[in-house]
């Protein structure tokens, strides 16, 4: 399902540019970053179930990541059987801040290399490329992409589908999802040219991003 744009809940969508800005602003105005992560995180655990799945979520390393990681702490506090996945040894301060939490709690955690295999998994949660990525996936991450697209689980996508121009809705390869669970407000790229056909269903979920 898409959002109706003519109806009077749907929130603008916004280009990457005035996202970052406004992120930045809520923070400067006492909103911590981890906050806001963990914001991210909830709002997508509240937009799906998860009840009985085997879960991995596989993170990258900036901030579309460490809505993954902590995104598996909530799903480890409520008894769900989740796995990370990590295509990178490098982190964002509040990713890093949220793995070693998730780690803490004992969530499993694996390098994401050429032999993963995610077939035996109920739901992926895509957390490895942000609104900000444009170009073309290479390496371990287009291996990832191909992986999750070929999996057979049912994906969500965090924010954006990893590999997705969050401006212009263009992409050569990108994770092909159920679900994205857009944060904040929706951005111009989720509407044109090739996001509809990456894109299933489609949801934003408010965390008080202050819009500038």
């Amino acid at each position: 399902m898409r959002p109706d744009v003519n109806s009077p809940e749907f929130k603008e969508a916004i280009s990457v540019a005035r996202m970052r800005e406004s992120d930045k602003r809520t923070i400067e105005n006492g909103v911590s970053g981890c906050e806001l992560m963990k914001r991210a995180a909830l709002g997508i655990y509240n937009s799906s179930d998860w009840d009985g799945k085997k879960v991995a979520i596989v993170c990258g390393s900036g901030n579309n990541g460490g809505d993954g990681y902590a995104l598996a702490g909530i799903l480890k506090e409520n008894c769900t059987d989740v796995k990370i996945f990590r295509v990178s040894e490098r982190f964002s301060d509040d990713g890093r801040y949220y793995y070693e939490q998730a780690k803490a709690q004992g969530v499993p955690e694996f390098v994401f290399d050429e032999n993963t295999d995610l077939s035996d998994f109920d739901v992926i949660v895509d957390c490895i490329l942000g609104t900000g990525f444009h170009g073309e996936p290479e390496g371990v991450i287009r291996t990832a992409i191909d992986e999750i697209n070929t999996s057979g689980a049912y994906v969500i996508s965090a924010d954006i589908n990893s590999g997705l121009n969050g401006d212009t809705g263009e992409a050569a390869v990108a994770v092909k999802s159920d679900l994205t669970v857009s944060i904040g407000y929706f951005k111009t790229g989720m509407f044109l040219n090739s996001a509809p056909e990456f894109i299933g269903e489609l949801v934003n979920v408010d965390i008080g991003i202050e819009l500038v």
